[in-house]
């Protein structure tokens, strides 16, 4: 027979894998003499021992009492290498929970964040060095008392506090979270966040046992602090700058809307800043209906094109009347597509008015206030390009020089011949139509357009304004002064080169009616 170890074999404990072992044996030439079954403690079968031996060989079968004791021993064996098994799986698992439990710690003490325990009942609560050292404590320097406790919390602060813990005592909240000061140990005063929550309650719902963490915010407080100063001081800034200061958003979705408004809003589109959220209606029905269109477009090319925007508009307002108001503002596309600008509104009214009253000043001729040479040469040009164009019809164009006029300056003086000029312009002005243009052209000289007019309506023209003066003389310092004009009518054409073309032929025509005896019309001849 051979050796005791070549002969050991573990084999399934049921019926069937004894029989396969068997077939297997037997294949191999071998045949089972004896087996017993391995037990664990409890009684379960976890194999069998056999013992074999080739078929053709003499042997001496072991006694049953010999298999059940090697038996046995390979039970215990196999207990022993189970829970050596078992122990080094916990052993790893609590070298994960202490290198877990490490890291954690490390990571409270580096994030300026304490931990407590507090017994309710007893009225004690357990700090962690961590907790201590955010207030400048050793770990001996602090009692454990709850009531030592709310001393060092800030008087203004300590009703909340107490009024919040109360709230989670009786269950109204989910869990304990405040900010408040508490006072260190030098008697200064820090900022903390303290979060906890009841771990454990009586039967009758009463709370034993909270546990909670306490974070050093007092850095954060302060940029806080300071960053709501920086805001304050913006928003003093715009309010008190007059104008309007604004953020206003287009969104991809093509809705619009302020997002911010400044007090500035009052005067410049007398709203109030409570209004932003329908301030864009608002706004959008103060403008002056003229000029919105403009308006409009401008806003839209700016988010298009992503340029400045600027324009000057009019609104219209319940108090002020009409206004002018000049926007300026830049734009900046979002990562939603979406338009951002801020920008400013002032009132530039008064600049508009003094404007106009330069405009005025560079086209109207102080004297006879009409316009001056400059501006009536401007306006000649402008309806020559539209006749050229085929929008208007050939005019007529007078040139009208008053008779005599350096012997009335030099009879009655410059203020009687300046009264003369004005009296003539006023004769002008009030014989115009709205289409009709008229200027002062040289000292006694006026020129008028009369847009789409025939050579005869322009002669019943120049007849009239002969007839007024002739009528209403100049009356000067008890002296009676009868005024007279020469005028001389041409016709603007299309194919004229440039408006000096009829300019020149009425004055040709003015020059035959002052060598033909003045206070005459005469028409300029092809």
């Amino acid at each position: 027979m051979k050796s005791m170890h070549e002969c050991l074999r573990l084999a399934g404990s049921d019926t069937d894998l004894h029989a396969a072992w068997q077939k297997v044996v037997q294949g191999h030439g071998l045949t089972i003499i004896e087996s017993a079954p391995v037990l664990n403690a409890s009684q379960v079968p976890l194999g069998r021992i056999c013992c074999l031996n080739k078929a053709e060989l003499p042997f001496d079968k072991p006694s049953a009492h010999m298999l059940q004791e090697l038996a046995s021993l390979v039970a215990n064996l196999l207990q022993h290498k189970q829970e050596q098994l078992q122990i080094q799986q916990a052993q790893a698992l609590a070298q994960q929970s202490q290198a877990s439990m490490l890291r954690m710690a490390l990571a409270i003490e580096g994030s300026a964040t304490g931990i407590w325990d507090r017994d309710i009942q007893s009225g004690q609560i357990h700090y962690s060095p961590g907790w201590k050292a955010i207030l400048g404590y050793a770990d001996e320097e602090i009692s454990n008392s709850i009531e030592d406790s709310f001393t060092r919390l800030h008087p203004e602060d300590l009703p909340y506090v107490q009024a919040t813990i109360k709230a989670h005592f009786e269950g109204q909240t989910e869990q304990y979270v405040v900010e408040h000061r508490v006072r260190c140990k030098d008697g200064s005063y820090k900022w903390i966040s303290s979060r906890g929550k009841v771990v454990s309650r009586a039967e009758d719902g009463s709370p034993l046992r909270m546990i909670g963490t306490t974070t050093d915010i007092t850095a954060m407080r302060t940029l806080s602090q300071r960053l709501q100063e920086s805001a304050d001081l913006v928003t003093c800034l715009t309010n008190e700058v007059p104008g309007l200061a604004y953020q206003y958003c287009l969104h991809a979705n093509g809705e619009e809307g302020f997002t911010y408004l400044s007090e500035g809003i009052r005067d410049i589109y007398e709203l109030s800043p409570a209004q932003i959220q329908e301030a864009v209606d608002l706004v959008h029905a103060r403008i002056h209906h003229d000029d919105f269109p403009a308006y409009r477009n401008a806003v839209l090319k700016s988010a298009s094109r992503l340029e400045h925007l600027h324009l000057e508009y009019r609104v219209n307002l319940p108090q002020q009347g009409i206004r002018w108001r000049q926007k300026d503002a830049r734009p900046r596309r979002l990562p939603d597509g979406s338009t951002l600008w801020h920008g400013f509104i002032t009132d530039v009214t008064e600049h508009k008015r003094i404007e106009q009253e330069l405009q005025e000043l560079a086209t109207i001729d102080f004297l006879t206030q009409i316009p001056n040479r400059r501006s009536f040469m401007g306006r000649i040009e402008e309806e020559l390009a539209r006749i050229q164009r085929g929008a208007s019809k050939a005019a007529a164009v007078l040139m009208c020089d008053l008779d005599n006029f350096k012997l009335i300056n030099d009879t009655y003086g410059h203020a009687v011949g300046d009264l003369v000029l004005r009296h003539f312009a006023h004769i002008l002005h009030d014989e115009l139509r709205k289409s009709d243009y008229a200027g002062r052209v040289g000292g006694e000289e006026f020129a008028v357009v009369l847009a789409g007019t025939s050579i005869t309506d322009a002669t019943i023209f120049a007849q009239r304004v002969q007839k007024q003066l002739l009528d209403t003389p100049v009356n000067a310092h008890t002296h009676i002064i009868p005024v007279t004009v020469s005028i001389g009518i041409a016709v603007m054409q299309a194919s004229d080169l440039n408006a000096d073309v009829s300019l020149s032929s009425s004055d040709m025509a003015l020059y035959r009616a002052k060598e033909g005896g003045r206070n005459r019309i005469v028409v300029a001849t092809e």
